[in-house]
């Protein structure tokens, strides 16, 4: 692509050393990581958290590079420098255009919230997947392009790697992409740029105040979403999915022009749902929708995924491809047997059930124990930590709540990383000095722990980490899976 068109997305930069040749220069990448740089690359300088793309400037002109874009004048750098007023939004823009705009030319739906975006993301595209629709994904487990599985880093990929799986996705005729959205991404403005139709919010507790600081603040990062959402494109309908019962249900609805649809149980929406029936099979339902009562028999289990599964029917309803009758859109979701990682059984042939949970947040851990206070008839173990290098203030209310809800807690190491691990766990005991649990740091130790103590009739939860294969220690990754871990100890005491 020319340069010339390329800073059309950019329109109020300033091209600086540039000759007549300059704007008809051709562009042929776009890189923001000076050691993807090849001839013909405009290397955008982003100033990061932990590292400033402006030191590498001149690496990347030595490995071909033929513009740059920063956000101040650099010395020795011999090329065209294009000026703007913030990198990461720029980017987004270039990248955007560079790749044809391809959200522009399917249906997109983004799901927010602190708990509940990865079944909830699962949910939309099984079901329009379910009716005929290709679909992408893109969440905290991969990204998914048609039938592609790819890895991913972040919950929500960067700018570029975001607008390049998107380009991805068009060129195998994905009509539908589901991403989950994070509060970092929509503060660093990854998804600039992105032109969604649909924006899901679930709901918010405390989480990553490390970074936002406050409730107050990680509320108007979320909000970001809505407030972009209806002034991207016109030929559109844009709509917001907003859970009525959380608190911060209005703050949200008053961030955005899209028009809006409503979830929820105990306070009036479009989509109420009521006469719930948990058991340790699944949850049954009645869904309310404009004066009609629909029946609903979810494989999932438990109040949360009530929500979740709202959540998933209003968004589908909300868009282009959405299935003819709401009884279609109940169908496919009874279909759905669960997510990875989200209250999944690991089976060995125990006489007890065991489960895996992401639940990593004060909410959702007390979401996930009283689901299984529902259906347990003896006790209730569960084996949960904590993450280093996050947000603290969490540590006590987590061992809280699994002194309330548990009758057999066991707090143990999540994903350390650069923290002791002993500390982190005594951060957490400072909620409960007076409270009966155990400790056993070594996360194996904890589950076989929880495992050997178990019998009929007990339900064990192990919480915190759900899908990841890996535990992080200082700043090595180590293989772990607590679903494997969890069945080799099952297998081990059979």
């Amino acid at each position: 692509m020319e340069l010339e068109k390329l800073l059309q997305a950019i329109p109020y930069c300033q091209l600086m050393q540039a000759d007549e040749n300059t704007l008809h220069m051709e562009v042929k990448t776009i890189e923001q990581d000076s050691r993807q740089v090849q001839a013909g690359t405009l290397f955008v300088c982003v100033d990061g958290e932990v590292v400033d793309g402006h030191d590498y400037a001149q690496k990347a002109v030595a490995s071909g590079a033929t513009v740059i874009v920063a956000e101040r004048m650099l010395d020795d750098v011999a090329v065209p420098i294009v000026l703007v007023q913030d990198g990461k939004r720029a980017m987004a823009r270039l990248a955007a255009m560079f790749y044809g705009d391809p959200t522009a030319e399917m249906n997109l739906i983004g799901i927010t919230g602190t708990n509940g975006k990865t079944t909830v993301s699962h949910l939309i595209e099984f079901i329009l997947a379910d009716h005929g629709a290709t679909t992408g994904l893109i969440g905290t487990m991969y990204r998914k392009i048609g039938t592609e599985i790819l890895e991913t880093k972040n919950t929500t990929p960067d700018s570029l790697t975001l607008q390049k799986t998107f380009r991805q996705m068009r060129d195998v005729e994905v009509t539908t992409a589901v991403m989950e959205v994070s509060s970092h991404a929509l503060v660093q403005g990854r998804v600039y740029g992105s032109d969604y139709d649909v924006a899901v919010y679930t709901n918010l507790s405390q989480d990553h105040l490390d970074y936002h600081n406050t409730m107050e603040e990680y509320a108007h990062a979320k909000s970001l979403l809505f407030a972009q959402l209806g002034n991207q494109s016109s030929s559109k309908t844009k709509t917001a999915v907003i859970n009525n019962d959380d608190a911060y249900a209005n703050f949200m609805m008053e961030a955005t022009s899209a028009h809006v649809l409503t979830y929820g149980i105990d306070k009036a929406a479009t989509f109420r749902a009521a006469n719930i029936e948990i058991s340790s099979k699944g949850t049954r339902f009645e869904l309310h929708f404009r004066g009609e009562t629909f029946p609903v028999q979810l494989q999932l289990i438990g109040k949360f995924n009530v929500y979740n599964a709202l959540a998933a029917i209003a968004a589908v309803y909300a868009t282009d491809e959405a299935p003819n009758t709401m009884a279609e859109i109940i169908a496919s979701l009874e279909k759905v047997t669960g997510v990875a990682g989200r209250f999944e059984l690991v089976d060995a042939g125990q006489q007890f059930p065991v489960i895996v949970d992401y639940a990593h947040t004060p909410d959702g851990l007390e979401n996930v124990l009283k689901t299984v206070g529902e259906f347990a008839k003896g006790r209730i173990f569960v084996v949960v930590g904590c993450g280093g290098d996050r947000d603290k203030g969490k540590r006590p209310l987590m061992a809280q709540i699994a002194v309330k809800y548990a009758t057999d807690p066991v707090f143990t190491s999540d994903n350390p990383r650069t923290e002791d691990p002993t500390q982190i766990i005594e951060d957490m005991l400072a909620g409960v000095p007076d409270a009966n649990y155990t400790v056993k740091e070594a996360r194996h130790e904890a589950i076989v722990y929880a495992v050997e103590a178990a019998k009929p009739e007990d339900v064990i939860l192990i919480a915190g980490k759900g899908h990841e294969t890996y535990q992080i220690i200082g700043d090595v990754v180590h293989d772990f899976d607590d679903r494997k871990e969890a069945r080799a100890a099952i297998l081990a005491k059979r």
